[in-house]
């Protein structure tokens, strides 16, 4: 893989950076403490083709890879404003249905993913299973033509803002009467759907949720793709989920190391600025190393997965996630170490970071279960879990 990127990507990048920046991290904090939405910064950039960039022409989308929607991610969050809706709706939902959906399913949902006016939620996280995507309880049973969905998830984002959920479920396999992986498309307005939210201290316009799946009725037509091949649909889309995550994360770890610099460079106390001092200017060093590292790791996730080796992209995304989750943690904090006092002051916007950082290593996976993956997988160990 070539370490660079094409023109047209860092021209892709250069334009979201300066459509952030006309908002900025004060109007992102000041519409997540208010409940409100960040909805001119996501329309604005579904109407510029940024929320759309890696969907097919033919669907009104941009035609490019994940990479391409990882750099609109990943430069939103570097000037302020990270877009956690990106990682669901445009990334795996809209992904998914472009590689397995039916064509009725890609005429109706794609335009509206691609630009912006249709947003979905993903849910696959449930109470008792955690990541063990093979102990999940919510079922599909057959209804006729149509099914009939039972259960719950947790931890969902974004329910107040979706339309539709993309729900992974199991159902019964005809043949061997063995559970399987099945996807299927879910109104947030179907009867026997619930939500209640989840409190929790991140400072973010998306919020999180409870799902309840009381004997939902559903359509045919709302199963994606092949039933015999949902284990397939389901990694297509959490690579995705892997890559994004990573570019959201690394989005915050530039945003607050470029605080931290900027400050460094004009904070003064006994003479020169602050940054002039080695106990400064190294860990910022060698977080700026840590962050371009993984940057790299996203890349090559990215190109794997766009090139069609999901198997190379599955394990290079798992290793992404995992350097961007590290890397971020440690520059919010030595972001808000470097401003000392004012680190925590809510003038300079960087103590929300704290928990927002945290997800890199807890969502959508957790750093322990991609040390199990690479230990198995990569290493060739004997399975841990």
């Amino acid at each position: 893989m070539n370490p660079l990127e094409s023109d047209e990507r860092r021209a892709l990048r250069r334009a979201v950076s300066d459509l952030a920046g006309k908002y900025g991290h004060d109007y992102y904090l000041r519409t997540a403490r208010s409940g409100e939405k960040t909805d001119e910064l996501w329309q604005e950039a579904g109407r510029l083709g940024y929320l759309g960039v890696h969907v097919p022409v033919e669907y009104g989308g941009g035609g490019g890879g994940i990479g391409d929607l990882a750099a609109v991610c990943e430069e939103l969050g570097a000037a302020g404003c990270p877009l956690l809706m990106m990682v669901v709706s445009p990334a795996i939902c809209a992904t998914v249905i472009a590689r397995f959906g039916t064509d009725e399913q890609k005429q109706r949902w794609l335009p509206g993913l691609a630009d912006g006016t249709r947003i979905f939620a993903f849910a696959i996280t449930e109470p008792d299973a955690g990541s063990n995507a093979h102990k999940l309880t919510t079922t599909a049973t057959r209804d006729g033509d149509g099914w009939v969905l039972t259960g719950r998830k947790t931890y969902i984002s974004g329910i107040d803002q979706a339309e539709a959920v993309l729900v992974v479920g199991r159902t019964a396999d005809e043949r061997t009467g063995r559970l399987k992986p099945v996807l299927f498309i879910v109104p947030t307005d179907a009867p026997g759907f619930t939500a209640t939210q989840i409190p929790t201290e991140l400072v973010a316009p998306e919020k999180q949720y409870n799902l309840f799946f009381d004997e939902v009725r559903l359509p045919g037509d709302a199963l994606v793709g092949d039933p015999d091949a949902g284990l397939l649909q389901l990694f297509a889309g959490l690579n995705p989920e892997r890559i994004m995550a990573s570019a959201f994360a690394l989005g915050i770890a530039r945003y607050a190391l470029a605080r931290a610099v900027d400050y460094a460079k004009t904070r003064t106390v006994w003479g020169p600025p602050i940054g002039a001092h080695q106990a400064i200017s190294h860990p910022l060093a060698a977080s700026h190393i840590e962050v371009e590292l993984a940057r790299l790791m996203t890349r090559e996730a990215a190109y794997l997965y766009d090139s069609g080796d999901d198997q190379a992209a599955g394990e290079a995304a798992n290793m992404a996630k995992y350097a961007a989750g590290e890397a971020t943690v440690k520059a919010v904090d030595q972001a808000i170490q470097t401003h000392g006092g004012n680190g925590l002051a809510t003038e300079y916007g960087l103590a929300t970071l704290l928990v927002a950082s945290r997800l890199g290593r807890i969502a959508p996976v957790s750093r322990e279960m991609i040390l199990n993956f690479v230990a198995q997988h990569s290493l060739g160990l004997p399975r841990s879990y």
